[in-house]
Formats: C-alpha cells, structure tokens, sequence
C-alpha cells in the first residue's frame, strides 16, 4: 500500500545499522507469540520485565489509526443496517396487520370456544416473533455462506493492479460478538414492529 511504500523499506539490519551509524543497537524488537497466548497478559509480562526505560506496544496501539477508523466505520455500518431493518420491518408490520384483519372470522370463532382476548393477542404476537426469528437466523445462514464463501474463493477482489495490496480479495472474518450483536438488534427491532399491530389492532378488532 502507498502509506507504507512511502515511510518503511526492507533491508538487512547490519545494512541499516551502518547507515544510521547504530552499530550494535535497535531501536525496536518484533515477537511474534505463539498460538493461542494472550497479547495483553504477554504485554504485560513483558513491560514488568524491562522496565518503563521500554515501550512494549501491540499491533493495534502500533497502527492506532488504522483500527479506530475501522471501529468508526463497523459502527457506521451498523447504524445505517439498523435504519434498513427498520424500514423492513415495516412489511412485518403490514404482515400482521392484513393477517388479523383477514382471521376476524377465526378470531370469533376461538372466542366462542372460550379462548380470552389475552391468548388471542398472544396467538399473534408469537406468529410475528417466529416470523422474525425465521428471518433472523436465515439472514445469519446466508451471511455465514458469504462469508465462508469470500475468505475461501474471494469473490470480491481488492481491484488495482496486481501486488498493489497484501491481499487479492477483501479480507472477511466473522466474530461469535458480531453474530450476536445482530441477533439482538433484529430480534429487538422486529419486537418493536410486533407490538404495534398485535397491542393497536387487536384491541379494534377484538372489540368487534
């Protein structure tokens, strides 16, 4: 990429100890940890062994820039997904609605066999949660098939000329935090869709 073209070379570090004139100092050591070590407990370790004469950083404080811009944006991204599920959940809305306008006769007929309005209003508020976590966990299946999908044959490629980036295609990973994240914000979102018909048109209707 041009930011480091521009500020790192590769060289041989006799070679450029003699051309800062450092004979026998560094000014940095890189440790890569083994699999499966904790960074931060190791930073740690190690800051506590050489003193505060040293700086021990990790690779995100190291390119401190680069990561916040992209929290920034998976934050960006997020919002502006959130604002689709909300327009989206306007079809759950008017789902449910034409639904229970369509089953008054149905709607008569459990109150003759001695259902209460509370389980009737109940009968819809389960048929749109089970709608909504229908459509939660297949968008989760679909996504999780994209995602496999790109990190084994890089469907989307970076674009440019060749050795131009460190990677061919864009680089995917997918987090148990993130699957979470969007499970609760759907299924929040989409209780917030349900509450509206079940709780204003059933009143109306059950009236009736």
């Amino acid at each position: 990429q041009a930011k480091y073209d521009a500020n790192y070379i590769l060289t041989s570090l006799g070679f450029a100890q003699r051309l800062f004139e450092r004979q026998g100092r560094l000014s940095g050591v890189e440790i890569k940890l083994k699999e499966g070590i904790n960074a931060d407990n190791a930073k740690q370790e190690l800051q506590a062994l050489l003193g505060e004469r040293f700086k021990v950083q990790d690779r995100y404080e190291q390119q401190n820039d680069i990561f916040r811009v992209m929290r920034i944006e998976k934050l960006i991204s997020h919002v502006f997904l959130s604002f689709i599920l909300l327009v989206a959940c306007f079809n759950i809305i008017g789902s449910l609605s034409m639904l229970m306008i369509d089953k008054r006769q149905d709607i008569r007929t459990l109150r003759s066999l001695g259902a209460t309005d509370k389980q009737i209003s109940t009968i819809f508020r389960l048929e749109g949660h089970i709608i909504s976590l229908a459509g939660a966990l297949l968008g989760l299946l679909l996504g999780g098939i994209l995602c496999w999908a790109q990190q084994e044959f890089g469907l989307v490629s970076m674009g440019g000329s060749e050795g131009l980036y460190i990677v061919d295609a864009y680089p995917v990973s997918v987090y148990l935090t993130d699957i979470l994240l969007v499970l609760v914000t759907v299924l929040l979102v989409s209780w917030l869709a349900i509450w509206y018909p079940v709780n204003y048109l059933s009143k109306k209707i059950l009236k009736t």
